[in-house]
């Protein structure tokens, strides 16, 4: 007879018995056609899907989806995704990809208990969108919260990257524009000054922007409140360009001499407005103000929200540019980079057995989720929409 009441197996703590019990899961993502206004991308290149459905998963997409990111049905259905005109069916699935979040019609035909994996651009949400998944018990997953081993949050950045070189090329598109602009051609041309670029901002628009107009020849200038962020511009560029903090008198100085001005500075809630009306009145006739923080209310006092079909508005003769969304504009540059981000995320996914461990063993991706089974797990949205939240590490350990 034994001595010990227990066996060995009985011992084991109940964590590790979890661990070996860990098996892969088969995820079934549906891909509706986006219906946002002016929004071109799609979350998955028909690479992408190539990669889910030789790995035994079931991608369900709604046909035409990536139409306006230049991917044909064809191609999807070449790379095992399942076409369909039914977009019930597709906003079915237990998993949903979305570049757009859920507009309140899709919720309602959305299954409970359903994984959705979009953006959340908060600025634009109603109290009523997270009511709606919270009465679906939706566990929901953010791109723009997502965040990366070293801490950044790679989703945001890569399409930082997009919106920072677009503004140049934009800006230069503008300065040759036959009715207005001033026919100057971004370049190094010998014997002509160089093109003179203002940037507002020193993160990764900034960033990207002064590595174009650099590489276009420009004469460029930066500014920022923090010398942190330009001692980093100055380094990530390799090359050394005019920094300063933003004071009145020496960035009035450089707008009234610059050709083009771009706007990439970013603020808590709303970002802060650095160049008043006054100062754009200064500025050369036909110079180009490209406005990449209309996103969050703009830094030029001037600027006001513009559309893709009609991007531009010339106020005290100056052109501006204020288009929010910009890397939509250059949709299937910005579709390959999401799904280049998320596609490695969803393998992790069905590799650890579902997002419930999925996130147990993945930091980054927790930090994405702010709707857990209907439950709100995002302090900050708790807070701006006045709902109560829980902490997700008290639910999820």
């Amino acid at each position: 007879m034994s001595l010990t009441p227990f066996t060995k197996q009985q011992l084991l703590p109940q964590e590790e018995k979890l661990e070996i019990a860990r098996h892969k899961s088969e995820l079934f993502i549906g891909i509706p056609k986006e219906t946002s206004y002016q929004e071109r991308r799609i979350c998955l290149t028909p690479d992408a899907v190539n990669s889910l459905t030789s790995h035994g998963h079931r991608v369900m997409m709604e046909a035409g989806a990536g139409e306006s990111s230049s991917y044909t049905d064809k191609e999807y259905s070449d790379a095992g995704a399942e076409i369909t005109n039914d977009t019930k069916k597709v906003l079915s699935c237990p998993m949903l990809l979305k570049v757009e979040p859920p507009t309140m019609a899709e919720i309602e035909l959305m299954n409970p208990n359903s994984l959705i994996i979009s953006a959340i651009q908060l600025k634009t949400r109603k109290k009523e969108y997270f009511e709606a998944l919270t009465k679906k018990k939706i566990t929901a997953l953010a791109f723009e919260y997502i965040k990366d081993e070293d801490g950044s949050y790679p989703a945001v950045k890569s399409l930082s990257e997009i919106a920072g070189t677009a503004s140049v090329l934009i800006a230069a598109e503008l300065m040759i524009n036959n009715q207005f602009g001033k026919g100057l051609l971004f370049g190094n041309i010998t014997g002509v000054p160089p093109t003179d670029v203002v940037i507002l901002g020193a993160g990764t628009v900034g960033e990207f922007a002064a590595k174009t107009a650099i590489g276009l020849g420009a004469s460029v200038k930066v500014f920022d409140n923090s010398i942190t962020k330009l001692r980093r511009l100055q380094n990530n560029l390799n090359h050394r360009v005019f920094t300063s903090t933003i004071q009145p008198k020496s960035l009035l100085k450089a707008l009234r001499r610059c050709d083009v001005a771009i706007g990439a500075m970013r603020g808590k809630d709303r970002c802060p407005v650095v160049v008043t009306e006054t100062m754009v009145e200064h500025m050369k006739k036909g110079a180009v103000i490209v406005d990449v923080s209309i996103d969050t209310g703009g830094c030029f006092e001037t600027s006001e929200i513009t559309t893709h079909e009609k991007p531009t508005f010339i106020k005290s003769n100056v052109i501006h540019y204020c288009v929010p969304n910009i890397p939509s504009r250059y949709s299937k540059t910005a579709s390959l980079s999401i799904s280049n981000i998320i596609t490695p995320y969803l393998l992790q996914i069905a590799e650890d057995g579902g997002i419930e461990s999925a996130i147990r063993c993945n930091k980054g991706l927790k930090n994405g989720i702010y709707l857990y089974h209907g439950i709100l797990t995002n302090k900050a949205i708790g807070d701006w929409f006045n709902l109560p939240d829980s902490d997700i590490n008290l639910i999820v350990f």
